[in-house]
């Protein structure tokens, strides 16, 4: 079963679990707060947990 979960890269509402009840998902999350999805670039920007940790 799906269920909402914040995004960690703009903190938008996105969706976690099978992807079979997205759309349940999307019915219960206003469109404005919904996240858009992300490029890879931009999660990679980012960084990880060491980059975030040692502020690289």
């Amino acid at each position: 079963m799906c269920r909402p979960v914040r995004c960690k890269t703009c903190s938008k509402t996105t969706w976690a679990g099978c992807g079979q009840h997205v759309a349940q998902v999307k019915a219960v999350v206003p469109a404005a707060e919904w996240c858009p999805g992300h490029a890879k670039e931009e999660r990679a920007a980012s960084g990880g947990f060491l980059a975030r940790m040692f502020g690289r």
